[in-house]
């Protein structure tokens, strides 16, 4: 059985969608993948290798492997093994990763476009997990959202929410780019009484920065 394929469709699909012929509008990004991912300073992260900042808010992790509960969820080892840095809740197990990947030479971006590329994995979401969990869960797709990150041109992310175990799951995507990145944010959000997992998520949205090189 497969455990949300659709994660690394996403990466797929963007790739091939975006890496068109024609003009090229930058040089190949290099990156330097002997470097460390980045530092862990209490609840702050920088990265080395990819130039951004996030930080874990109050009751949640940042680590730069990914936390064996994940698996659990569903989420497929492969995938989670491209992600840069992870930020968790131990408690509830609501999760945050990212990824960072160098666009072609020939891809452009714009909001509209990253919206389109957003929506068109929602049908490959809903498959997954019908697979995984059955065909009778109900899932739900969220409205698209345009989303602000700072240093981010364009961002967008859209969720699908359905129900495992008695206990209702968020789970989204978030694309955005970057010169000269892809910015992947994959997330689900799982309530618990008591906590606001939703305020946490904003939190750690509104912690993101990406810092060109000729601003470190």
């Amino acid at each position: 059985m497969r455990k949300f394929l659709w994660i690394a469709a996403v990466f797929f699909l963007f790739a091939s969608l975006l890496s068109c012929a024609g003009t090229p509008v930058r040089e190949a990004a290099k990156v330097d993948m002997k470097l460390p991912v980045g530092n862990i300073e209490g609840s702050q992260f920088t990265g080395i290798r990819y130039p951004f900042k996030v930080a874990a808010p109050q009751g949640w992790q940042i680590v730069t492997q990914y936390p064996k509960f994940m698996v659990d969820l569903g989420y497929h080892p492969e995938g989670l093994e491209e992600s840069e840095v992870f930020l968790f809740n131990p408690d509830t197990r609501s999760n945050v990763q990212i990824d960072f990947t160098p666009a072609g030479r020939y891809a452009t971006f714009d909001q509209p476009k990253i919206e389109r590329l957003v929506n068109a994995v929602t049908g490959e979401m809903e498959d997954e997990v019908k697979e995984h969990f059955g065909k009778d869960v109900k899932v739900t797709a969220n409205p698209l959202e345009a989303v602000s990150l700072k240093g981010v041109p364009f961002a967008a992310k859209k969720s699908s929410s359905y129900q495992v175990k008695g206990q209702v799951r968020d789970q989204g995507w978030l694309y955005a780019f970057a010169e000269p990145y892809q910015i992947f944010i994959l997330y689900m959000i799982l309530e618990k009484e008591g906590s606001n997992e939703r305020a946490a998520f904003k939190a750690i949205l509104d912690s993101f920065e990406y810092i060109p090189a000729e601003k470190k």
